[in-house]
């Protein structure tokens, strides 16, 4: 998620896709896959004034990097008040933890109403950045004071209805097969690592890289609940704006078969901006998305691919597997829903383990670390890089790191469920500060999985 000077959406840098053949589609014959191209980049934080209110897709044209509307829509996003910003949590699957100490979900930042955070801050070690200060802003409460913060994870989950060019239906992608599956991962069963007993995934992190300094009832809890069912209607062609004027037709997306059978859907990221944007401000109308929860639109097997401008009917670049981001009303005090796009993985579609839940743990992780998208750090190398390699980051997004290696992800098996799922080995903070040393859980760099040996390396200047 490199910083860039254009605003798109994220793009994760993978291992390669595995072989892929796209379905023929209205005559469209049959398409070699794309190359999955380094590609980074940050979804900024998203002003909801900024979007369009009422639209026809058909008479839409797009920015071809951010997918905000040149034209074709009418009115400016609006939001009612969310009644719900300060509900309890609700139940979504059928576990239970226990929580002898629970601390209030309400904002600690003045100015904003937003979810429960702590401040905190590190010392960069070496390089350039060696003797500066780097603060930080993290979901939860101090770890030093303990206790359980309790967020609601309000889950909307969106299925495809595919269009073919004249206006019927192709297929509808459904995230039905995937519910329950979702529900019951790591992200949300208590499971047992070394931080903790009986902890959710990003809490377990999060509990490793305080390690030093946490009591041991501190907990950063989420129950998941769904809040809704959605089906987005995707048009074959959408109209794009590039950056000299020109507006050209591009192809919407294209479709493949999983091994397991499933349909996976490559989407043009400037129409998924689009969707995801609207989606988002519709949720928040409707009181399910709310201020003091961790909202993620859940997507079946839907990867986003930059505009081919060559060849619009040839996808780009490949592949979004998620992203991480904020809404906000621009009032004060300011509200902020905190946000994520993640896709289910059906397996065989990439290497290096991506599947299953990789995609959603990795953005719950990089949430609980950097809610704002705003948390700085040195300015680091990509491991695995050649020493002269410039391919480098500055911020604390702690799930990046290590998606580049062929060993990102952890194999976590459920019994109550029969099935090993697949999320991503996360960085701990303390990699950032590129000391010799890390004060978290055992010395580690990375969770759960040792993955990383040593902190951060220095970006070639």
């Amino acid at each position: 998620m490199r910083n860039a000077a254009r605003a798109v959406v994220l793009s994760c840098f993978l291992p390669a896709l595995s072989s892929l053949a796209f379905a023929q589609v209205s005559g469209i014959v049959s398409l070699a896959g794309p190359g999955a191209n380094p590609d980074y980049a940050e979804r900024p934080p998203v002003k909801i004034s900024t979007l369009t209110a009422t639209y026809s897709v058909n008479s839409l044209v797009l920015d071809a990097e951010t997918g905000a509307v040149i034209s074709g829509g009418v009115g400016t996003a609006a939001i009612t008040p969310n009644a719900n910003a300060n509900a309890n949590a609700a139940a979504g699957n059928d576990d239970r933890f226990d929580i002898d100490e629970r601390r209030p979900n309400k904002p600690t930042i003045d100015g904003l109403n937003t979810l429960a955070t702590f401040d905190g801050a590190f010392v960069g070690q070496a390089g350039p950045s060696a003797g500066t200060d780097f603060r930080f802003t993290m979901i939860g409460n101090d770890p030093r004071r303990g206790g359980t913060t309790v967020y609601p994870a309000n889950v909307d989950e969106v299925s495809l209805q595919l269009l073919n060019a004249d206006g019927s239906v192709f297929q509808t992608v459904s995230y039905a097969p995937f519910e329950h599956l979702t529900l019951e991962s790591p992200n949300f069963e208590p499971l047992n690592y070394t931080s903790g007993h009986g902890v959710e995934y990003a809490d377990a992190i999060h509990r490793a890289e305080f390690n030093s300094v946490r009591r041991e009832n501190w907990h950063t809890l989420m129950i998941p609940k769904v809040v809704n069912k959605t089906t987005i209607t995707v048009p074959f062609f959408v109209n794009i704006q590039l950056k000299n004027g020109n507006i050209i037709q591009a192809r919407s997306y294209f479709t493949g078969t999983a091994s397991d059978g499933s349909t996976f859907v490559l989407m043009l990221s400037p129409l998924f901006n689009f969707f995801f944007d609207n989606e988002v401000v519709n949720e928040i109308n409707l009181g399910n998305f709310t201020t003091n929860g961790i909202n993620i639109t859940a997507f079946p097997n839907t990867y986003l691919f930059s505009l081919n401008v060559n060849n619009p009917n040839v996808p780009g670049g490949c592949c979004t597997l998620g992203f991480h981001t904020y809404f906000l009303d621009g009032v004060f005090p300011e509200s902020r829903w905190v946000t994520e796009y993640a896709s289910w993985i059906s397996p065989g579609i990439f290497g290096g383990g991506f599947q299953d839940v990789t995609a959603l743990s990795h953005e719950t992780s990089e949430s609980f670390d950097d809610p704002f998208v705003d948390n700085p750090t040195p300015n680091w190398q990509f491991p695995g890089q050649p020493a002269n390699s410039t391919a480098c980051q500055n911020n604390l997004e702690n799930g990046d790191p290590i998606e580049v290696l062929p060993n990102a992800t952890a194999a976590i098996p459920i019994k109550e469920v029969n099935f090993t799922y697949h999320p991503q080995n996360i960085v701990l903070y303390e990699w950032f500060e590129m000391g010799a040393t890390s004060n978290a859980l055992n010395g580690a760099f990375s969770y759960p999985d040792p993955v990383l040996t040593h902190s951060a390396v220095p970006c070639p200047q």
